[in-house]
Order: C-alpha cells, then structure tokens, then sequence
C-alpha cells in the first residue's frame, strides 16, 4: 500500500475517522442517538442536527412522536453526553409546505397519503443533506432500519436486516445521488433489542425510550383534526351510498374515511358487511361495497424513482415483487412501464385496499434490494 494512502474507513472514505465528518440526523429517538453516540466512539467528527418541523409551543405539549419539543432536548442531551456539538434547524415553513399541506390536500381528495416518505424525500434527504454538504460533511447518517451496499454499477438500497424494522416501503424515493452520501449503519442489526443495548453502552439518556407511533404532526393519530386545523370546513357530511348509488346513511365528512374502513360506518343492517371502496369528495360519497369489490389487481403508478441498474423503460415489462402498504409483505407483481417515471403494475394476485396516496414500492423478487416505487393514482 503507498504511504500516502489510508485505509477505506467503516463510512467508505480513505482517511482517518478523525478526519470524516459526519452529520447526523437525530430525531431524540434511540436509533438516531445510537447512530451519533456509536460514529462518535468510532473516532469520527460528528455532527448532530435535529429538525424542528412545526409549532414548538403545540410540540412541548405532545407525548409520543418525533420531531417535538421533548425530542430535540433528549437529542441535546445525546450530544452532551457523548461530546459533540449539536444544532437545531427551524424547517417549518419548508415542512409546512412540502409535507402539511399535500397532506390536506391528499385528503380533501380522496387519497390516503404517506407524508413520511414526502418528509424523508423532500426535508431530510434534500434540504437537510445540502445542509450537511454545506457544514463539509462527507456523509449524513440517519437511524434508518435499511442497508447501502455497494453494487457494480454503486450503490444499492437493500432491506434491513431485521423484517420487522425494515423502513423501505418510507425510504423508495431516495435517489441515486442522496445514496451515495447517506449512511445507514443500524441496517444490518438483527433486531432493536441490540440497538437498546448499545443505547446502554454508551449510557444514552434515551436508552429506554418508547418507540414513536405517530406521524409528528398528527397527534394521537387523529388526521381530521389535523385537516380541518389545515383546510377549515373540510369536514363536510355528505351521504354513504351503494356501488348503485342508493343512500344506505350520513357520513360526517369524507376526510374520517380511507379505502378498506370497515368500522365506524354506522349502517348496521344491511346483511353482509360493507367496506369503503372508493371516496368521491367533489359529490360529498363515501361508496360502500363487500370485501370483494376491494380486490385490486391493476395498478397506475407515477412519480417512480427507478433504482435498478438499466433504466425502467429500457424493456417492456419487469417481474419483482412489490409493496402497497407498509405493513404487508411484497407480492409477486408485473410493471409495465409508460416512460421512465410512469408505469402500470399488475399484481398477480389481487389485493384489497389499495388506496390512492399511498406508496407502491419495487423489490427485487431474488434478493433483498429494493428496486423503487412510485405513487399510485386514480388512473386516467
């Protein structure tokens, strides 16, 4: 080896730990503290930063989710703990816009949108990763459950080690050129048992912390409040009816519904239990049907970040599995694509629920990379 030339460090870069910096994304949560604490006693220059997303007066009264007044002091506490220096960024307004407000209109139009991936895509792996590149960070490292390898043809996004962690489905839209600066070092990890016990290593006063469940803008997982604060007036009655349009009852606004509801419709006595199949907000309806009328097999897609090696529109169909909601594992599936952002999936078995809004994620069917995905619309 010449003199000159250094060791490939654990981040990937040919110097001293010392020497690579690294800004971290710290939520106040355990798995972005661990990420800080364990770069830190690897030797590395860390820096953390912590978003501050929305109202901090409405934030300090809220148990439960991330990003709130609670989070950024426990993240404040990680950095003295460990030593390093830690900022605070006010994003509201750049949150506001780019995740709320699509958020309410997702909503009022029927869709069931995913603003975790809009928030990762649009804040963190864009506006904050420039800020990383401007405070002369060679990387951003975040407490995602998701792996980076290097491929032959760069770098790849593989599914975490751990299933039942895995955040893919929330991180399908990371391009090529935010991969090649982002870190993800809790994606091999075989579950959060072992992060907790490294949160105890290094003393972490988050070591026990419960886990976030809500989305940090929506409190106690109540969206119509949050659409109506949003979009006054949003919550509109309107008439619950059949696929033959016969009036079955009266809903107290289309924004308390999503694709596949079957609780809370109140029209008992009807025989055989009803779903929500399709909302049309312009008429007001929420259009009920059996389980049957959910099964879904063709599906509009658009907006695809494509991650494979040949580009999406390069053959006329690709065989991969795929993701409709975060909670359900890939199916085999077919994409036929449109153009390069734009494609049709056939699922070859149907499933229920599948909602405008929310994420159709590709993975390749023979390994645990992930492929892309897209947004799935109403069609034409």
């Amino acid at each position: 080896m010449p003199l000159d030339r250094h060791p490939v460090n654990s981040l990937g870069f040919a110097k001293p730990q010392a020497e690579t910096r690294v800004v971290v994304a710290m939520s106040g949560g355990v798995d972005s503290s661990v990420v800080a604490a364990m770069l830190k006693d690897e030797g590395y220059d860390v820096v953390g930063v912590t978003l501050q997303l929305y109202d901090h007066g409405a934030a300090l009264a809220k148990k439960g989710a991330c990003c709130a007044g609670r989070d950024i002091h426990d993240a404040r506490r990680v950095a003295e703990t460990m030593g390093f220096p830690h900022y605070v960024l006010d994003y509201e307004n750049a949150f506001r816009e780019a995740v709320m407000e699509e958020f309410a209109e997702a909503y009022l139009g029927g869709a069931t949108p995913v603003p975790c991936i809009r928030c990762n895509e649009r804040v963190k792996f864009r506006d904050l990763l420039e800020t990383a590149k401007d405070l002369d960070a060679d990387c951003m490292a975040t407490g995602h459950y998701i792996q980076r390898k290097l491929g032959a043809a760069g770098p790849e996004l593989h599914c975490a080690a751990d299933a039942n962690r895995d955040q893919s489905y929330f991180l399908f839209s990371t391009t090529p050129e935010q991969l090649s600066y982002l870190r993800f070092p809790l994606g091999h990890l075989a579950s959060k048992a072992e992060t907790r016990a490294l949160a105890a290593k290094y003393g972490l006063p988050v070591a026990d912390k419960p886990d976030s469940q809500d989305i940090c803008f929506v409190p106690e997982g109540n969206y119509a409040a949050v659409i109506e604060k949003l979009r006054p007036g949003a919550g509109q009655p309107g008439e619950i009816v059949d696929q033959a349009g016969n009036v079955l009852g009266e809903h107290r606004g289309v924004i308390h519904y999503t694709i596949g509801q079957r609780r809370g419709l109140g029209i008992g006595g009807t025989g055989e239990p009803l779903y929500v199949i399709r909302l049309d907000p312009a008429a007001r309806r929420v259009i009920v049907g059996p389980k049957t009328a959910l099964a879904t097999r063709t599906i509009p897609v658009r907006e695809i970040n494509w991650l494979g090696d040949a580009a999406l529109d390069s053959r006329g169909e690709w065989h991969v599995a795929v993701k409709v909601r975060s909670t359900r594992p890939p199916r085999p599936a077919v994409i036929r694509p449109l153009s390069a952002t734009e494609a049709e999936v056939e699922l070859l078995d149907p499933e229920a629920g599948v909602s405008p809004g929310q994420a159709c994620v590709f993975y390749d069917p023979d390994s645990p990379r992930i492929l892309g995905g897209g947004w799935i619309w109403k069609g034409r």
